[in-house]
Formats: structure tokens, sequence, C-alpha cells
């Protein structure tokens, strides 16, 4: 864990306070604040206070910073490359540090880990089926090989996300509701009934609840608990995704799923005009 020694205080509080936290205050205002966003904050800051630790081994300041010295930081600390840029953006914009550097974003990695046809039908009527399986594992591991929802989006459902119509079930994610098949409807109806008798709070009701009142189940323990049981995400998600790419255009997966356009392009391009590296990688993948 990052430790922040008192000489940093005087810009890592301002960094955290007006940037980081107004910004997820004003995105907290317009919709639900979800755990991914809040694990992406907390990294930005810790990495922010890691970067003046290095420059502190390095003996250097901010305004002393050059290109070279970034670039050293972003080789040999490689998971914190982009964690970093949002502190060094903030620098530059109120002159702390020189003009003109930059920590480029790495490379994005095309997905590789996915699953046969039959295993990840085999996981699903699993999920469908295997009553000694907890609920919660059922209703989870089912969005994930059937829509390719996250874990951290599956934490964020509740009851107002489900609506009963003639004689059907809709989910809504983001503000798309779709008809969900009878016995994942039947599981997701049996988990909230389950959930309302732990909750103690009359508003909203979280499908996965967890521990605190009011709040969802931890997308981190949830992802656990689903390896625990033989139903990792990962790979059924990836497989899921490619899947619906086949039936529906980038842009309403991204919209759908809540990730970037460019991010969907890239998926649809591994699924279209290179569906040889996607069979590729599908069938070669071990199998657990």
């Amino acid at each position: 864990m990052a430790v922040l020694a008192p000489r940093h205080a005087n810009l890592i509080r301002p960094f955290a306070e007006w940037h980081i936290i107004r910004d997820a205050r004003r995105r907290s205002s317009r919709g639900r604040y979800t755990y991914a966003a809040h694990k992406g904050d907390s990294g930005n800051v810790l990495a922010a206070i890691d970067f003046l630790n290095w420059l502190d081994t390095q003996h250097l300041s901010l305004p002393e910073l050059q290109q070279r010295h970034l670039d050293t930081w972003a080789i040999d600390r490689p998971t914190l490359r982009s964690r970093s840029i949002p502190f060094l953006r903030w620098s530059t914009a109120r002159r702390l540090c020189p003009p003109h550097l930059v920590i480029e974003h790495a490379a994005a990695q095309l997905p590789s880990h996915f699953q046969a046809e039959g295993e990840h039908r085999k996981e699903l009527l699993r999920c469908f089926n295997d009553t000694a399986l907890p609920l919660e594992v059922r209703v989870a591991a089912a969005l994930v090989r059937l829509y390719a929802l996250p874990v951290t989006r599956i934490v964020e459902l509740a009851d107002d996300h489900i609506r009963h119509d003639q004689g059907h079930t809709y989910l809504t994610v983001n503000h798309h509701p779709f008809v969900l098949p009878p016995k994942l409807a039947r599981l997701i109806d049996d988990q909230l009934q389950q959930s309302s008798r732990h909750s103690d709070t009359a508003g909203c009701r979280y499908l996965l609840p967890g521990h605190s009142p009011g709040r969802p189940r931890n997308p981190l323990g949830l992802a656990d608990t689903l390896r625990h049981h033989g139903l990792p995400a990962r790979a059924a998600r990836n497989t899921a995704m490619m899947d619906a790419l086949v039936d529906l255009p980038p842009m309403v997966i991204a919209d759908l799923l809540g990730i970037h356009p460019k991010t969907a392009e890239r998926w649809a391009t591994l699924a279209g005009g290179n569906w040889s590296e996607y069979l590729t990688a599908r069938w070669t993948t071990p199998q657990s």
C-alpha cells in the first residue's frame, strides 16, 4: 500500500479533493456511483502517491521532471502506468511540472481467454438446474454467460431493474430492457425475495445485497465465490461478448454494457474481421 509522506500532502490533498472527489460527486449526481468507479478513483490517488515517492528515490521534484524520467516510470511500473496519467495532467495544468510531458496509455490487448461452446452451454445449464449451488451464484453466473455482464455491474442491479409485464420478465441495463428466459426470471424473483428477508432498509433492494445494510455485494468477493464454485467469470464473459457481437452492432453493445465505444469496436474487429483469431483462441483455451 502506498504511504503518503507528510511533505507530499500539500499535493495529494488538493488533487484528491478538487479533482478526484469533485468529479466523483458530479458523476454520482448523474446516477449511481459504481464500485468500479470507486476502485478506479482510489487507484488514481494511490498511483499519484507512488509516483511522488518514486520521485524521492530518484532525487527529483516535479519541476525537475523530464520525459525520460516518465518513460522510466512507465516501464518500471506497468500496473500504475495508466493510473498515473490523471495526476500528471493535473500537475501540468497547474504548472507544477514542465509542459508537454506525457505518459502514453499501454497498448490495449485483445482478449485471449474463451470457452468452448459446449463448456459454455454446460455451465449455463448448471446455473439453471443445479439446486446445490447457492442461489446468488446461479443468478450471477447466468447473467455473465447470457448477457456478458461484468460482476461490477451485476452487483449494482436492484429490484427497480426488474419489471413484469404480460407474462414476461424484463431486466433493464443502461435503460435497455430485455426479456429474461423463464428459468432465469424465476431465479431472480427467488433471489429478490431472499434478499428482502435480509434487508433492513425500505428503499432500494439490491439483487445481491452486501453485509452492510443498503450496500450491494462486493464484486471482488462475488468473483471469488464464482471461482470457488467452478463458474469463473472472465472467459465466460469474453465468450458471451463475442456471441453478442454476432447479432448486435458495437455501439449497442457499448451502450448496453457501459464500455467505451472504441473497446466495443476492437471486440467487433476480433469477432468479425479477424473471426479466425477468435475461433483459434476459443477452441485452444484449456478447459478447467
